[in-house]
């Protein structure tokens, strides 16, 4: 396990330099209030980070505060989730629990989120490999393809391979280097309406490709998969541009580089040590057997999840993983249903809840401009790739605000989300002719924004299907 910890901090698999606080304050940069929520994942990450630098007989007894956040839709349970992974640079994957309602059926295997886990650090794990030969790989693939280009004569081959000492190699070496000239001109594009002979691996379909098998994406078994191994693939030489052809040699320059035995080594050990699984709607699983009807498999889910968050040994199609210490968030409304109808076992499993405030008039104006990547600057953002500047008075985010705010009360409160769909409306006609306007100024105040939306929210019939 310490060769594990250590090799987890070789890869930045946890951030071990931010504190609480300063965890709070980077959430703060791109999700509005629900102070209480972050100051939990916070402490939870922390834990992570402390529990590492324990002595080696208590560090496997410490396990993690996995989290039950308690809100409505909307309201930050899921950003929260994939905010506090990106800081800590986890594997994260996030689950609906409804989709294992009816499992035996129609409906998933729950060990299935600990393969979907494995193969997002793994992934993470080869976008940190790629990015670091990336340089070597793209020299590598140039050369390949100028020899491509400008096949060297025979003369300058023997020459290559000529002599016996060290002197006379590094000699043909140099009378067969590339010249700069080429190199530049491969660089600059000058080259990119050339075409040249590559040869690829191309994949031997069968008919059984086309079945239509009736199979969860993330099953463990991938008949197709198999399949594909037992008829297998052919090298075929095809005609391309130079610049396809240089992004495919790039690629397999690449892979001959990276050692997938050692990426998914480390990948499987990243997804046990600081691997994130949000658990989304657990309470459309919370409640006890009725012995009848749709929701018998309730209990039967949640205990099916009771050994992941205990902690055992799940077969993955990488190799044997622990779930030990992997952080299990989980979320849920729970209008109808409440935390204490989950089975007390899997209460247990989450002994941190949090409650997320529903959001009132004033954290919708707030997350309207306030966050990173806040919706208003999205917008100004997108028109302005068709060269219009797009500019919002105070009063129109006010009465922006307000009025997805009152759409929520009176229908469906859907949170954040409800802004989406009022500035959609709002801006629809200007998004529309925006290529017409390149140049202009357009600034979107109280009056207009009263015009576009007033009516909509007046006419509750209509607003149901529009908003």
């Amino acid at each position: 396990m310490a060769e594990k910890v250590a090799e987890s901090n070789e890869n930045g698999g946890i951030s071990r330099d931010l504190t609480p606080r300063e965890i709070v304050a980077r959430l703060d940069e791109y999700i509005v209030g629900q102070a209480s929520a972050k100051k939990a994942l916070a402490i939870a990450m922390r834990d992570r980070q402390r529990r590492l630098e324990l002595s080696p007989d208590m560090i496997d007894e410490v396990h993690p505060r996995n989290v039950l956040m308690i809100g409505s839709t909307g309201v930050g349970k899921t950003e929260l989730s994939k905010r506090i992974a990106a800081l800590s640079n986890s594997p994260f994957v996030k689950v609906e629990a409804s989709k294992f309602t009816e499992v035996g059926y129609v409906g998933r295997d729950v060990e299935s989120m600990i393969n979907s886990l494995c193969d997002t650090s793994i992934e993470l794990i080869r976008s940190e490999k790629s990015d670091q030969i990336e340089q070597r790989a793209q020299e590598n693939a140039e050369k390949r393809l100028l020899e491509m280009l400008y096949p060297r004569k025979k003369g300058q081959k023997k020459a290559a391979v000529k002599g016996s000492d060290e002197a006379g190699k590094e000699q043909g070496k140099a009378q067969v280097s590339i010249p700069e000239s080429r190199l530049a001109a491969l660089r600059s594009g000058k080259l990119d309406n050339r075409e040249v002979e590559v040869e690829v691996q191309e994949r031997i379909y069968s008919s059984y490709d086309s079945m239509p098998l009736d199979i969860e994406e993330d099953t463990d078994i991938q008949f197709k998969d198999i399949l594909g191994g037992i008829i297998g693939s052919r090298t075929v030489k095809r005609q391309m541009k130079v610049d396809e052809a240089l992004r495919y040699l790039v690629i397999e320059e690449e892979t001959k580089l990276i050692d997938m035995d050692e990426i998914v080594q480390q990948g499987l050990d990243k997804a046990e040590l600081s691997g994130i699984i949000f658990i989304d709607e657990i309470d459309k699983i919370a409640g006890r057997e009725s012995g009848h009807g749709p929701d018998v498999s309730r209990e039967g889910v949640q205990r099916d999840v009771l050994p992941l968050l205990e902690g055992s040994t799940v077969n993955t199609r990488y190799g044997p993983v622990r779930t030990d210490h992997i952080l299990f968030l989980a979320a849920g409304a729970f209008h109808v249903s409440k935390p204490s109808d989950l089975i007390p076992e899997l209460q247990g499993r989450f002994p941190v809840r949090v409650e997320l405030d529903s959001l009132e008039e004033k954290d919708l104006r707030k997350i309207l401009e306030a966050p990173k990547n806040s919706l208003v600057k999205q917008y100004k953002a997108l028109l302005g790739v068709e060269d219009v500047k797009l500019e919002f008075t105070p009063e129109a985010i006010e009465k922006i605000a307000h009025y997805a705010w009152v759409v929520n009360q009176s229908m469906e409160n859907i949170g954040a989300r409800r802004l989406i769909t009022v500035m959609e409306k709002l801006l629809e006609d200007i998004s529309f002719t925006a290529p017409e306007h390149k140049g202009e100024e357009i600034v979107i105040d109280a009056d207009f924004v009263v015009s576009k939306l007033s009516g909509l929210v007046k006419d509750e019939n209509i607003s149901k299907y529009i908003l």
